[in-house]
């Protein structure tokens, strides 16, 4: 387990729990801003956030493709003071995202039917996981992130 590697508590830790609908992702990104402040960089933020939105609707497409709209999503984002991490947990069928990643391109195809957000969330995290545990799933993404660099106030 990744808690194992890095035995640290968490800055910042907080959950949110959203029905399978794409119109939710608004309210999935709008919660997230929390995350966009000091130590965390723009650049590494934005690419969390980025992962989080694929993470999301990936989740409403395919593992709930078919379910009812109240089926709930559940994530959770812990910010520490090197990484941050995000679990998005879903009730879908099994899913072997290993496999997946290993026989997707090694570049962007963009005339690929699907994988580039597989592509794109392998790319900018540095963990990228899909386990199941009891009867939910749960995609885990890690990004290590460069400190933002905060200025003293009166300097440029």
């Amino acid at each position: 387990m990744i808690e194992d590697s890095f035995p640290l508590q968490p800055l910042q830790r907080a959950f949110l729990q959203v029905n399978t609908d794409l119109n939710a992702l608004s309210e999935v990104l709008l919660w997230f801003d929390q995350f966009s402040v000091p130590p965390i960089a723009d650049r590494d933020w934005l690419h969390c956030q980025l992962v989080l939105a694929e993470g999301f609707t990936n989740a409403v497409r395919h593992a709930h493709k078919g379910r009812p709209v109240e089926l709930l999503i559940d994530i959770e984002v812990m910010v520490f003071a090197e990484r941050i991490e995000m679990r998005l947990w879903d009730c879908g069928a099994p899913f072997n995202l290993a496999h997946r990643l290993e026989q997707l391109p090694s570049s962007f195809d963009d005339e690929a039917e699907g994988g580039r957000g597989l592509q794109l969330m392998r790319k900018l995290t540095d963990v990228l996981s899909y386990t199941r545990v009891e009867q939910r799933n749960c995609l885990l993404l890690v990004k290590h992130y460069t400190k933002r660099q905060v200025m003293p106030e009166g300097t440029k």
